[in-house]
């Protein structure tokens, strides 16, 4: 009778499928053991337990070879033709041990590079004139191909600084590859120092690369711009859509998309030519940090530039009085703020001193209120003044009904009965209705007989004799 897998589990007893995964775990790793276990017990077998006799003089030469530790690091990496793109991917999963072990071969066959090329230029220098060419271009292909060693050479040693190898060995490493190039330059004549610029110039790897990467980073950073000004429009049409933002605000976020497009797109094209950008980031904290204490005043313009664009005190078309400046905003930058005066001047006024003042909003509201004093002589009418000023506030057409206009006797001055006048109007129509107020008023006073009063002072002037005693005329 056949059972399928389903049926036979069934029918096991409890223990069985329970013993059943440990049993063949246990038995995986003694078979995965095992030979381990076997390895070390014969090396720790005295050599002397097996004679020599036993040992086939055929087999000498694999067990020598046998006896000989593998590299620390994966095989082929140490492959003189082995592609530079190829290497630095395959360093990516090396610890900091293996890439220690393989900056030691690289560096050992940077070694043999350098002894050909020194062998090949000593028989050159032997021979001297006589030299055929075809030893000079053997030389020049030494040194290309001992260049590509050195590329590869540092990118196995930058691949061990930045996972933490040993600073010491780093240093020394990169030392020695700078100390051959400094020691051949000097030792060549003026002739050999020519031949291996021009052949550095015609080269592939050399001169033309460096002109092709030159030309390339031009170009990317006219794409980069170019791409940096429409993701900086596309960002303003994004943020001016947002509620509650200022265009400070907007053009700041804007301008910050500018930048960071280009920065960002820069150190992308630097990383596909094969630059490592990891050291721009550690210039740029140091210059920061310099630039820091140099520029305390800057930064804190910087900070309150910040904070006037977050905390909206003002915008652009406002009409402000700040740091004693009264005048419409023009623009404010991270550092300063550019504000017109009503007689056309140009001001520039640094953030710090914006943000720590008082400020004053004049057209933050849509409505004002605008504020008149009025003097009629103490012989006019009160009731009758108070009617002409309710009649020429009423009667214009930028003053608001609703709040309505106040008018009230206000102050008893020295020369005159003072009246406030305070009607309500649109921000944009104060300064149009405080003129016509001030005329219209003085007309309807003129038209009425009711005089505005200057300032004056009576003086009283007593005659002195009349208080005199009667017997001080004698």
């Amino acid at each position: 009778m056949a059972y399928d897998l389903d049926e036979l589990e069934r029918l096991m007893p409890l223990r069985v499928r329970i013993l059943m995964p440990f049993s063949l775990f246990v038995l995986l790793a003694a078979l995965w053991f095992l030979p381990v276990a076997v390895q070390a017990q014969q090396a720790e077998a005295p050599a002397a337990e097996t004679p020599a006799a036993e040992a086939p003089s055929a087999q000498a030469p694999e067990a020598t070879a046998a006896s000989e530790e593998p590299p620390a690091y994966p095989p082929a990496l140490d492959a003189p033709d082995i592609p530079l793109e190829e290497l630095q991917i395959r360093l990516v999963p090396l610890t900091a041990d293996e890439l220690a072990a393989l900056a030691l071969a690289w560096q050992g066959l940077a070694r043999d590079a350098t002894q050909a090329v020194v062998d090949t230029q000593l028989e050159i220098r032997a021979q001297g004139e006589a030299a055929p060419e075809a030893l000079r271009d053997q030389r020049l292909a030494l040194m290309e191909e001992r260049a590509g060693i050195f590329e590869k050479f540092a990118a196995v040693v930058s691949s061990l600084d930045g996972k933490g190898g040993d600073p010491e060995l780093v240093e020394n490493l990169r030392g020695y590859r700078s100390a051959i190039a400094v020691e051949e330059t000097s030792r060549m004549d003026a002739g050999e120092l020519a031949e291996v610029v021009i052949a550095w110039l015609v080269s592939p790897e050399g001169g033309m690369q460096l002109v092709f990467r030159v030309t390339v980073v031009l170009v990317a950073l006219l794409a980069l711009f170019v791409v940096a000004r429409l993701v900086r429009s596309w960002a303003r049409r994004i943020f001016s859509r947002i509620p509650n933002l200022s265009r400070l605000l907007t053009g700041f976020l804007a301008m910050a998309a500018y930048w960071l497009t280009i920065a960002f797109g820069l150190m992308i094209v630097l990383a596909m030519l094969g630059v490592n950008v990891t050291p721009l980031f550690a210039l740029v904290g140091g210059a920061a940090f310099i630039m820091a204490f140099a520029l305390q005043d800057t930064l804190s313009n910087l900070a309150a530039g910040l904070m006037i664009m977050i905390n909206r005190p003002f915008d652009e078309g406002d009409y402000v009085t700040v740091a004693g400046v009264g005048g419409t905003v023009q623009h404010v930058s991270v550092v300063s703020t550019t504000v017109t005066t009503p007689d056309n001047q140009v001001i520039v006024i640094p953030n710090s001193k914006v943000w720590g003042d008082v400020i004053t909003n004049v057209t933050a509201s849509e409505t004002r209120r605008v504020d008149l004093t009025f003097g009629i002589s103490y012989d006019d009418s009160i009731e009758e003044a108070q009617a002409v000023l309710e009649e020429v506030v009423r009667a214009h057409p930028a003053v608001m009904s609703d709040p309505a206009p106040v008018i009230r006797v206000h102050a008893l001055g020295d020369s005159s009965v003072d009246f406030i006048v305070r009607p309500w109007t649109r921000a944009e129509d104060y300064w149009q209705v405080y003129w016509d107020l001030t005329r219209q008023v003085k007309e309807a006073f003129d038209a009425r007989g009711i005089s505005i009063p200057y300032p004056h002072t009576e003086m009283v002037v007593r005659d002195k004799t009349a208080f005199a005693r009667p017997d001080s005329a004698s």
